[in-house]
């Protein structure tokens, strides 16, 4: 099963197995992992699931949609070149080992 690493704010880092299929949102949720509050529940309606996706991984994932740039624009904490939302981050294989960093707050 693919794995995917959080790393807090603080440095703390936690790993976590994601089902291919499984939005990283969706999973950090089911595992507690602190810091994606993901109000909407991964509607793309928020920008409380924001994380900062570190390289190589950026440039395997697909390009952001409209609706997901403009939540961006809404986010709590710094928007970055690497922002992502996670609620449209979905596992593969081929994301096996990601990297996620993220922010100092969500709200």
């Amino acid at each position: 099963m693919p794995k995917a690493t959080f790393i807090q704010h603080d440095g703390a880092v936690e790993s976590i197995e994601i089902s291919t299929g499984t939005s990283l949102m969706q999973a950090a949720m089911q595992e507690n992992i602190e810091g994606i509050e993901a109000e909407c529940g991964g509607c793309c309606m928020c920008a409380t699931c924001h994380v900062y996706v570190q390289d190589p991984f950026l440039d395997r994932l697909p390009q952001a949609e409209d609706i997901e740039l403009e939540m961006l624009e809404e986010t709590a904490a710094e928007r970055r070149p690497n922002s992502r939302l996670s609620c449209q981050l979905v596992m593969t294989d081929e994301l096996d080992g990601i990297v996620v960093q993220l922010p100092e707050t969500q709200i």
